[in-house]
């Protein structure tokens, strides 16, 4: 058996031992390397809906998510869990709070999106509210953490640094391939509308595009773009029709959307429900019953209006020439903390 070759001695005179420089004592004037102050919260950047994806390699993509948008605050005194609307969530995200824990890092915020998977490894927004037990309910142990961008990072603020520079440093963080409760949402290089063709037809909710050169910027700008498969948006519920054939009693939810500082009509749903949401759902609705319709809605059957304080996420394909919902599809109530914003008509 062939032996390890010898070491290399590290000095000339291997017979004396191995010493470093003298330190040089450190010079008084010389600034220490300045760190930045942890925010408290970071406003998020907004993606900015488009029709088609952009052109140009300045763009790189990554799926979009179906779920409730978060950040991860690593903080030297425990893990801060925040919505959109900078609602603390901590104690409704246990698994995620833990995998957060052990990432390999001091102080950190990661900005992402909590989702919970199908059976085909697709988001979906109706199991996450069942894993919450509802609006305002339990905890998730099932709810998932997909990383996107990290925002700050061991005393360094990383908003003015570039996305490519950002993401270096998360997938060092969140390694690609894992598979715990915080994952990497991995960026795809790839043809943009060839990207969203396959989304499509795998049943995802479509694509993200991000410019690879932008610094992190709050709100909705366009540094950001998002390219649906199909139109999913929040709906005031103004009421709903009974039916004693259907789930929880509900044969359709009557929808509205905002125009100015008004609420209009925009049709129903029926579809969407299991027996669970839509029981969950009547318990809510059955609490905001109100004599009066907020909104007209033209003559119903049975239908009871309630106060516009639950909001809806809607799957829907198109608009009707009279402005009402085409192939809409119950997904779910979305939280206030979520900052639930009614879809608005132009």
């Amino acid at each position: 058996m062939t032996k390890p070759p010898k070491p290399k001695p590290l000095l000339r005179d291997a017979d004396k031992p191995v010493r470093s420089r003298p330190r040089k004592p450190r010079d008084p004037a010389q600034p220490n390397l300045p760190l930045d102050p942890m925010p408290n919260r970071i406003e998020p950047c907004l993606a900015l809906l488009k029709a088609r994806p952009p052109k140009g390699d300045d763009w790189v993509y990554e799926i979009k998510w179906d779920g409730y948008r978060l950040s991860v605050h690593v903080e030297p005194t425990g893990i801060r869990i925040l919505t959109r609307g900078g609602h603390d969530w901590t104690d409704r995200f246990p698994a995620i709070k833990q995998a957060a824990l052990w990432l390999p890092v001091g102080t950190a915020i990661l900005d992402g999106e909590a989702v919970v998977f199908d059976q085909q490894g697709r988001s979906d927004f109706g199991l996450l509210q069942q894993s919450l037990g509802g609006r305002g309910g339990k905890s998730s142990s099932d709810a998932i953490f997909m990383a996107f961008d990290l925002l700050y990072f061991d005393g360094h603020d990383l908003r003015n640094s570039e996305l490519d520079m950002r993401r270096h440093l998360l997938e060092d963080l969140v390694p690609a391939g894992e598979q715990g409760d915080i994952r990497l949402s991995e960026e795809i290089e790839a043809d943009g509308d060839q990207l969203l063709a396959s989304a499509c037809e795998h049943g995802l909710e479509g694509i993200i595009a991000k410019r690879r050169n932008a610094p992190y910027r709050s709100g909705r700008l366009g540094d950001w773009l998002k390219i649906k498969c199909t139109q999913s948006d929040g709906f005031a519920i103004v009421g709903y029709e009974k039916s004693s054939a259907s789930f929880g009693g509900i044969g359709r939810l009557l929808l509205a959307a905002r125009k100015g500082d008004e609420f209009v009509y925009v049709g129903g749903v029926g579809t969407g429900f299991n027996e669970r949401s839509a029981a969950e759902l009547r318990e809510q609705m059955d609490k905001l019953i109100i004599s009066k319709p907020a909104v007209d809605t033209g003559r119903k059957r049975n239908a009871v209006f309630i106060d516009s304080k639950l909001v809806a996420e809607i799957e829907y394909r198109a608009w009707t020439h009279d402005g009402k919902l085409r192939h809409a599809s119950y997904k779910g109530l979305r939280d206030a903390a979520d900052v639930a914003a009614v879809y608005e008509l132009a």
